[in-house]
């Protein structure tokens, strides 16, 4: 087991986070405020912007492959690198679906 820091950039906080679990699991057990819903990486709330590392997360339902490689799921989100995180940031797409009004199809 490999242990990384997470620093969540604007929000002053840095935690230590394992390979073998989430950072969303970790930011609960630390108490440090990370907004969530699912868990199970459909729904985004627990997107966050990856300015810097790298993260494992083949679950990531919600995201393009093209979006898994700059923002995390932090429910799916597994650290393979020390990382600096910026939470509640989402991808374009929804951001646009967002601006747009636009629904997903179910």
């Amino acid at each position: 087991m490999t242990e990384y820091t997470v620093e969540f950039v604007g929000a002053n906080e840095t935690i230590t986070v394992s390979d073998k679990e989430t950072i969303l699991s970790r930011c609960i057990e630390e108490g440090i405020n990370q907004e969530y819903s699912c868990r199970v990486g459909t729904c985004l709330a627990c997107s966050a912007e990856i300015i810097e590392g790298q993260v494992a997360q083949p679950a990531a339902r919600g995201f393009t492959d093209k979006e898994k490689e700059n923002y995390a799921l932090t429910c799916m989100a597994r650290p393979q690198s020390d990382l600096k995180l910026e939470m509640g940031v989402y991808p374009p797409s929804i951001e646009d679906d967002v601006e747009t009004g636009a629904v997903a199809d179910d």
